[in-house]
């Protein structure tokens, strides 16, 4: 049998590697839209794998493609070309109910703009994946409660957002997030509405729930902080994976990364 080198560098059977170390795949995939009837190539073949466990940032500045490449992996949008595996099932080949339970059992998403329900209590934010998912209303309400409680807002589970910080709000959805014990989280930009502090809070909590959960976290980012954090970032630009560098290879100051090997 074929053998590979997987992303920790251990030799592997090709077949054996891919299925129990790879959680997301991507392969040549291409994306481009047309505004004036021009092309937009926002993505430009892309080969991407994530390995389970990873926490992993696609770093880029705006207009890069990384929150194209992250709609991607989550099932959000669809390439013009190439392919998306998560868990090695080819997510393109999936009906409408198909994707929408992989996306409901699979993936947990966190946005910059939180998108909680303005009108709905930290706790029923964070049962409503649970529902969705089938579970019983009571069950979903004990879990909600611990899991609002392990991200730090046990006392604060029948606040509604309007009634929370930022940084509170970003909490209630990592919970939802963690709802339906997800293989991965994808978290597009989730320091993008808070101040510095808060920003260092929800980075450590996701590497907290990453390491206590060994779910997989992906952040879409260019913010310079979740560098300190990942285990790998994948740096993009025009569209294209420019390098891939491991946390050890990069020097962090403020607002910056250098390259350090």
């Amino acid at each position: 049998m074929a053998e590979t080198i997987n992303q920790t560098g251990n030799s592997q059977p090709e077949t054996e590697a891919l299925l129990t170390t790879h959680v997301v795949r991507t392969v040549g995939v291409r994306k481009t839209y047309y505004r004036g009837g021009q092309p937009l190539h926002a993505l430009q073949n892309i080969d991407f794998s994530v390995v389970r466990g990873e926490y992993v940032a696609i770093m880029g500045p705006s207009g890069s493609g990384k929150t194209t490449l992250f709609n991607m992996i989550g099932g959000l949008d669809k390439p013009n070309e190439g392919r998306v595996f998560i868990d090695e099932v080819d997510i393109a080949a999936l009906d409408t109910f198909e994707l929408a339970w992989l996306r409901c059992h699979k993936i947990g998403y966190i946005f910059q703009t939180f998108n909680l329900i303005p009108v709905a209590s930290a706790l029923d934010n964070v049962m409503l994946p649970m529902l969705f998912a089938g579970m019983i209303q009571a069950d979903a309400q004990d879990k909600a409660v611990v899991l609002l409680t392990k991200v730090g807002l046990g006392d604060r589970i029948l606040h509604k957002p309007v009634q929370m910080s930022g940084g509170q709000q970003q909490r209630v959805a990592i919970a939802r997030a963690l709802a339906n014990d997800p293989a991965i989280i994808l978290a597009d930009e989730p320091t993008g509405n808070l101040d510095v502090k808060t920003g260092r809070q929800i980075i450590e909590l996701l590497r907290v729930i990453n390491e206590s959960e060994e779910v997989t976290v992906i952040t879409a980012t260019h913010d310079h902080k979740m560098l300190s954090v990942s285990d790998r970032i994948a740096w993009i630009r025009d569209g294209q994976v420019e390098r891939y560098q491991k946390r050890a290879e990069i020097e962090i100051t403020e607002g910056r990364a250098d390259v350090i090997k």
